[in-house]
């Protein structure tokens, strides 16, 4: 008769050993590729929102202090060459521009705060797609102003006609989020040396509480220099290192590590501004 030979108890408590640790494993690569995972989605989707966001902001933007009587149709109920000449030479919008609305206009973001963009220009619809009742097609004066509101990024569209009180009728504006999870909107200007010499290129960047005093010594603003600071959606992502990250020229700001942040920059020259100024009005 055959001897029947059974595992030791040791050999036991190895194979138990070995089993736990082979199990444990397993476990960290599948966090580990949980969290990759996690992160992979989450930049994609930051980069993608950013891509987007620097998009529709150039296309906007571009266009400010543009007026063009000759190869657009526009509503003539108002007089256009003194308009063409307020938006061309203001195509930053800043406090006291607008009679019906004095404090509406460009500001600069206190202690790191995000800043607030006004900017006219000639257009058949505002940044929210609104005609303001305008028939046609036909173009006219639009402000635009573009702010941060409950880490969303939103534009609210105005009839600048209104606003300047050349045209009767009530105030009205609607607003639309062009991007959630913003973290900071910041502004730079570029300000030429003169609006009857220069060849329409910066000499320096500025902020918007020094806007004044550039218009007030015909130094145009010329180009815009933008940075937007987006967070990943997703909060199941963690183990990211907590830093500070600076948009433009702002105090840092300190990220979490459950969020992907990344900043986008971009700077523009004003297709209208090649620095010049039709007239005084």
């Amino acid at each position: 008769m055959n001897n029947v030979r059974g595992f030791s108890l040791i050999e036991l408590m190895i194979s138990l050993v070995l089993g736990t640790i082979i199990t444990i494993a397993i476990i960290q690569v599948m966090v580990s590729s949980r969290i990759t995972n996690g992160l992979n989605q989450s930049v994609a989707q930051v980069q993608e929102s950013g891509r987007y966001i620097m998009t529709r902001l150039s296309r906007d933007l571009l266009e400010a202090g543009r007026y063009d009587r000759v190869g657009t149709v526009m509503d003539t109920s108002v007089d256009t060459s003194v308009e063409a000449a307020f938006v061309q030479n203001h195509p930053i919008g800043l406090a006291g521009d607008f009679i019906l609305s004095p404090a509406l206009g460009s500001e600069e973001g206190a202690s790191g705060a995000s800043d607030k963009l006004v900017i006219n220009k000639q257009d058949n619809v505002d940044c929210t797609g609104s005609t303001h009742g305008y028939t046609d097609s036909r173009h006219f004066h639009v402000v635009n102003v573009y702010e941060i509101k409950q880490s969303k990024l939103v534009c609210r569209g105005y009839d600048g006609r209104l606003l300047r009180g050349v045209k009767s009728g009530t105030l009205t504006g609607t607003t639309v989020t062009l991007m959630d999870n913003v973290e900071s909107f910041q502004v730079q200007y570029g300000i030429s040396t003169s609006a009857t010499t220069s060849n329409g290129l910066p000499v320096r960047y500025v902020t918007a509480d020094a806007l004044a005093s550039t218009r007030a010594a015909l130094q145009q603003t010329v180009t815009l220099r933008i940075g937007v600071l987006l967070k990943s959606d997703s909060n199941e992502i963690s183990q990211i290192p907590v830093s500070d990250i600076a948009v433009l020229n702002e105090a840092p700001v300190t990220t979490d590590e459950n969020h992907y942040y990344q900043v986008f920059t971009q700077t523009m020259a004003l297709r209208n501004m090649k620095n010049f100024v039709r007239s005084a009005k």
